[in-house]
C-alpha cells in the first residue's frame, strides 16, 4: 500500500475526523487569495458520450478509485457531449465553486489554454486525462498515441496480407479537435505510407461521428468505385461501425480496423465484419489519474505515478509529468486472452444469441 492509499483508522470520532481532514485535502492548503477553496472535491470533466467507453468505464473507475483513496472526498462530474462551450462552462463552474483539482478530458485541446491558465492563477491544478489539453497542466495520463496509430497500421497491413503492397487504402481519421487524432494519424501513416500501395482517400471526421464516417465512406465508394480500394483504416470502433454499414450496403467486403475495443466492435470482429481493434487498458489509466488527483489534493508528490515528461502539441508547455500506457492489437484470435481474461467484458456480454456460434468458433464460452 503506497503513501497515497495509506489510511489509519482510530476508534474515537474526534480523532478520526481530524485524520480524515488531514488525509483528504488539508483544506486550507493552496487556497486562492480570495479565501475560497475546497479540499474535499475533485472535478471530473469528460468530453463526449458517443464513444461508449467514457460512461461505461472511465467515469465509474475514476470515481471508485477516488473514493477508495479518500472516502469522504466528493467527485463533481460532467460530460460535455462534444460541445466546447459547454465544457468551458462546466470547468469555470468548478473553479468558481473552489474546486482545487480538476481531471479534464478536453473536447477541444486548443481551447483549454486560457481556462487552465486562469485556473492556475487561483491555485487550481488540472490533470489532463486521455487527451493532452493545452495550458500549464499539472500531470497527464494517457497512452503512447503515435504508437497506437502504428499498431493500427500494422494490423491493417497484416489483415491485407499478400495484397498489402499493391493495396489502395481509405483513411477515416478522428476529430481534428482531439489532440490524440493527429497522433493516431501520424503513427498510421508511418506504416501505411511504406507498406501499402497508396492512400487513395482520406478524411478527418468531426466529433468522431459514426454517421459522418458512414457518409464519407459512401462518398469514397462513389469516387473510387467498388473495386477502387482494398482496405479501410478507421481511427476508432464507433466510426468503423458506420463505415462497415456503408460497405455492406454496397456489397463490399474489405478489411476495416478500429480502436477502443468497444463491445459492438468486438462483436463485429467475432462475426468477421471488422478485422481488428486496439485494446487500451482503461482501468490502469483511470486509476492512475485518480491517484494523481488525490495526491495533488493532499499536497503529496506523485513523481512515481507520472515518471515521463511530455510537451504539449503546440510546443509551448514542456516537461509535463506524464504516465503513458501501452496498447495491444486485438483480433478474433486473442479476444479470449485479452478482453475476457482482463474482465473488460464477460463472455455473456459478447456472446448474445446472434454471436453465440462466432464465440464458440473463437474459443469463447
Amino acid at each position: 500500500m503506497n503513501a497515497v492509499t495509506r489510511r489509519v483508522v482510530i476508534g474515537t470520532a474526534a480523532v478520526s475526523m481530524a485524520l480524515s481532514l488531514a488525509a483528504c485535502g488539508k483544506a486550507g492548503d493552496g487556497d486562492s487569495a480570495d479565501g475560497g477553496g475546497d479540499g474535499k472535491t475533485i472535478g471530473l470533466l469528460l468530453p463526449e458520450n458517443k464513444t461508449t467507453r467514457y460512461e461505461t468505464f472511465d467515469r465509474p473507475i475514476i470515481e471508485a478509485q477516488i473514493k477508495e483513496l479518500c472516502f469522504d472526498c466528493e467527485v463533481k462530474y460532467n460530460n460535455a457531449a462534444q460541445d466546447t462551450e459547454t465544457q468551458k462552462k462546466q470547468f469555470d463552474a468548478l473553479v468558481t465553486q473552489g474546486v482545487k483539482v480538476i481531471i479534464l478530458d478536453a473536447v477541444d485541446y486548443k481551447a483549454t489554454k486560457s481556462w487552465v491558465e486562469q485556473a492556475a492563477k487561483k491555485g487550481v491544478k488540472v490533470v489532463a486525462y486521455d487527451r493532452l489539453a493545452e495550458g500549464p497542466i499539472a500531470a497527464y495520463v494517457s497512452y503512447d498515441n503515435e504508437k497506437i496509430g502504428r499498431l493500427q497500421g500494422e494490423a491493417l497491413v497484416k489483415a491485407l496480407g499478400a495484397r498489402a503492397k499493391s493495396a489502395n487504402v481509405v483513411m477515416i481519421n478522428g476529430s481534428p479537435t482531439d489532440p490524440n487524432a493527429p497522433l493516431f494519424k501520424k503513427g498510421a501513416h508511418s506504416v501505411l505510407d511504406q507498406q501499402v500501395g497508396k492512400i487513395v482517400y482520406e478524411q478527418d471526421i468531426p466529433d468522431w461521428s459514426p454517421d459522418e464516417a458512414n457518409k464519407k465512406m459512401g462518398a469514397a465508394i462513389d469516387s473510387l468505385g467498388k473495386n477502387g480500394f482494398q482496405g479501410v483504416y478507421s481511427a476508432n470502433d464507433g466510426m468503423a461501425g458506420g463505415i462497415i454499414t456503408a460497405l455492406e450496403k454496397q456489397g463490399i467486403k474489405v478489411p476495416v480496423g478500429g480502436q477502443d475495443a468497444e463491445l459492438a466492435g468486438l462483436q463485429r470482429i467475432l462475426k468477421g465484419q471488422q478485422a481488428f481493434t486496439i485494446y487500451k487498458q482503461i482501468k490502469p489509466e483511470a486509476e492512475t489519474t485518480a491517484e494523481i488527483a488525490v495526491a495533488i489534493l493532499k499536497g503529496e508528490k506523485f513523481d512515481q505515478l507520472a515518471p515521463a515528461k511530455v510537451t504539449s502539441l503546440t510546443g509551448e508547455f514542456k516537461d509535463i509529468p506524464a504516465k503513458l500506457y501501452d496498447a495491444r492489437i486485438v483480433t478474433k484470435d486473442n479476444i479470449a486472452d485479452t478482453i475476457i481474461a482482463d474482465q473488460v467484458y464477460k463472455a455473456a456480454d459478447l456472446c448474445t444469441a446472434e454471436y453465440k456460434a462466432a464465440c464458440e468458433a473463437a474459443g469463447i464460452e
